[in-house]
């Protein structure tokens, strides 16, 4: 019985998913950040930073991280300075800033994540996830900065940013990988986008009709979005 019971605890604790890591480090600006760092070994050579989208925090990821560190992927979950709440995950980055800002406010949170994780961490390769007002950020900073990340995944890119065109304007400079999806209903917001990308771009629309944003992973059509990512990534991004 005692032997018993040691296995079944063991297997339990094999199959609890380990405790994030809260990380913090600085933007550009002074602003501190905050995320959740989660590794499935010390062996993990690729980070995926994960974005969240309006009014959240890092834990809109609390699910999608969890399963990308099965797939061998360690990951970034970050609070941004625009957002609020998710899953019960205050934005810790927001109350640093002094409260919730603009979207493009944001840019120096994501650069900093990505910063750390390829430095910081050690990462051979990085991969960027955006979602909804992120979505659109990752795609420009791609296109602005080289080192920025490896491949970029981008749920419910758009233009929310009030200047014609923001995201539009920049993707044809992107020079890495990128998948692109989003509800069924809004495909036509990335459409355009993909046909102005130069390098290889993957162009997912769901057979359901899906949701809006990252949260899209954690929807009734969750199944089919994961298919998609884990192909794209296993064409563009190896763990």
């Amino acid at each position: 019985m005692k032997r018993l019971l040691i296995a079944l605890t063991s297997a339990l604790l094999l199959s609890t998913p380990a405790q994030a890591e809260i990380v913090r480090f600085p933007a550009s600006d002074g602003v501190t950040v905050t995320a959740d760092f989660n590794t499935p070994s010390a062996a993990a050579k690729t980070v995926i930073v994960l974005y969240h989208m309006a009014g959240a925090s890092r834990g809109e990821y609390l699910k999608t991280a969890e399963r990308l560190n099965a797939l061998g992927y360690a990951t970034l979950a970050v609070d941004q300075r625009s957002g609020g709440q998710f899953n019960g995950v205050k934005n810790d980055t927001v109350v640093a800033a002094g409260g919730s800002k603009n979207f493009v406010d944001a840019i120096p949170d994501l650069a900093a994540a990505a910063a750390w994780a390829r430095k910081t961490a050690g990462a051979q390769k990085v991969g960027v996830l955006g979602s909804s007002y992120s979505a659109g950020l990752v795609l420009v900073l791609s296109a602005k900065d080289r080192g920025f990340a490896d491949a970029v995944m981008s749920f419910s890119p758009g233009e929310y940013y009030g200047v014609r065109d923001y995201v539009a304007r920049e993707v044809g400079n992107i020079a890495v990988p990128v998948f692109l999806t989003a509800a069924r209903g809004e495909t036509g917001q990335w459409k355009p986008l993909q046909t102005r990308i130069k390098s290889p771009v993957v162009g997912f629309v769901p057979n359901g009709s899906g949701r809006h944003g990252a949260s899209a992973l954690d929807s009734g059509d969750g199944a089919e979005y994961w298919e998609a990512l884990e192909t794209f990534l296993a064409q563009h991004l190896s763990p």
